[in-house]
């Protein structure tokens, strides 16, 4: 195998089947070694908060998260014990991330993982601010870095990678897309289908 594969991932933090997909393609990229880059671009699931939605309501949701964990290479996933949430909406989790972004690739895919894991498996609120302050401190960045968050050129950011999104035809998440392809591969792939995916490019068969 020669060159490099670079991907195009759309994800919501608050999607179960986004975390799968991120940790089979963080294997993919360890594995590989600098022949596969992933960029991870917004979706927004709930682009704004919902005030109907109650923590019970978001608990029995919750049991929706067992078939996702049920696969054979998922992620670690526990049905909300928490009383934390429920969630507002999608935006708060895509900034801080976008904000450790700004501070190096490592500390974006650490925050990155760090999200899933803390609201899939820790039951932690990660649209809550505190919450979201914690794990920030939690992962060893400065604490004004934070205040990255609140700057509108994020919010901006945000928006243009979900509307870049739904315009080439992403109606889900996760969605990937290899650069040069143009069609998305759209649900959360297996850790073997992507890396098959990956191999047919860099031995020229795509």
């Amino acid at each position: 195998m020669s060159g490099r594969v670079e991907l195009v991932a759309w994800s919501d933090y608050l999607c179960p089947w986004c975390y799968n997909a991120a940790v089979r393609l963080d294997r993919l990229e360890d594995d590989l070694d600098g022949r596969v880059h992933v960029e991870w671009r917004t979706f927004l699931l709930r682009p704004r908060p919902d005030p109907s939605r109650t923590l019970e309501k978001f608990r029995a949701y919750t049991q929706s998260w067992l078939r996702p964990a049920a696969e054979p290479d998922a992620a670690p996933f526990r049905v909300w014990a928490s009383d934390e949430g429920p969630p507002s909406h999608s935006v708060p989790p895509h900034l801080v991330a976008k904000a450790a972004a700004q501070l190096g690739p490592d500390v974006f895919r650490a925050m990155h993982d760090r999200l899933l894991h803390a609201y899939f498996a820790e039951n932690r609120d990660i649209t809550n601010a505190e919450t979201l302050q914690a794990i920030w401190r939690e992962a060893g960045l400065p604490e004004a870095e934070l205040a990255r968050a609140g700057d509108e050129s994020l919010l901006r950011e945000v928006v243009e990678q979900h509307n870049e999104a739904v315009t080439i035809g992403v109606s889900g998440v996760p969605a990937v897309m290899m650069v040069g392809n143009d069609v998305p591969m759209m649900g959360a792939m297996s850790y073997d289908t992507y890396r098959k995916w990956v191999a047919r490019r860099l031995e020229g068969e795509i």
